[in-house]
């Protein structure tokens, strides 16, 4: 009866030993702390990285101005990035009030557009557009209250293009555009408004250094 016991739990240890070996179910510990540490995760950043180096022909060669075209001729900063905690410029008409209703917005750079909609609130039309630079940076310029959208999300744009025309957010203010340069792509629509600028750069500033490649 004692031999019967022995060879009988020698069975069950070399059983459950073959098993192990042979059902690929059964992974060791030492083989699933190796999957975690290798997650297949692709960043937003490597996403819109690889969609340029597909479409090279719409990596920015150079940036001017969202309006009076390249050089804002016959616009004013109304206010500018920081003034008042604010994270953009806001593009007036140097004739005053909602005499550029309707005016020509252009795309400050070639790009792509993933964002083309009514918000509403005091955002109104909103554009958010992809721009990889020269020097392999990512950023997104975003166009604000716009009367009329004429692009859509999903679509490549050239520079100068025009993509939409100034708005008042459907009545809320007068007429201007507000306009946004950021730096990490990552951000929500936002506020328009906050002590805390991390994401967000001097529109004008960077235009202002980055007009030829």
């Amino acid at each position: 009866m004692r031999h019967f016991t022995i060879f009988f739990l020698i069975f069950i240890l070399y059983s459950c030993h073959h098993e192990q070996k042979t059902n690929p179910s059964i992974v060791s510990a030492h083989q699933i702390n190796d999957v975690n540490k290798k997650p297949v995760q692709i960043s937003l950043l490597d996403s819109v990285t690889t969609l340029f180096k597909q479409n090279p022909e719409f990596i920015a060669k150079g940036f001017d101005f969202p309006v009076g075209k390249p050089n804002a001729k016959g616009y004013y900063n109304a206010q500018k990035f920081g003034k008042n905690y604010h994270l953009g410029d806001d593009w007036n008409a140097v004739t005053g009030g909602n005499s550029d209703l309707g005016d020509p917005i252009y795309s400050i750079a070639s790009g792509y557009v993933h964002f083309a909609e009514n918000i509403g609130g005091g955002w109104g039309n909103v554009i958010r557009v992809w721009h990889k630079t020269h020097d392999n940076k990512v950023i997104e310029s975003l166009y604000a209250h716009c009367d009329t959208i004429m692009v859509s999300s999903g679509q490549f744009i050239d520079k100068g293009q025009q993509i939409a025309t100034i708005g008042n957010a459907d009545g809320i203010y007068l007429a201007h555009l507000h306009f946004e340069i950021r730096d990490d792509i990552t951000l929500p629509v936002g506020q328009g408004y906050s002590e805390n600028i991390d994401g967000y750069t001097d529109p004008t500033a960077f235009i202002k250094a980055n007009r030829k490649p």
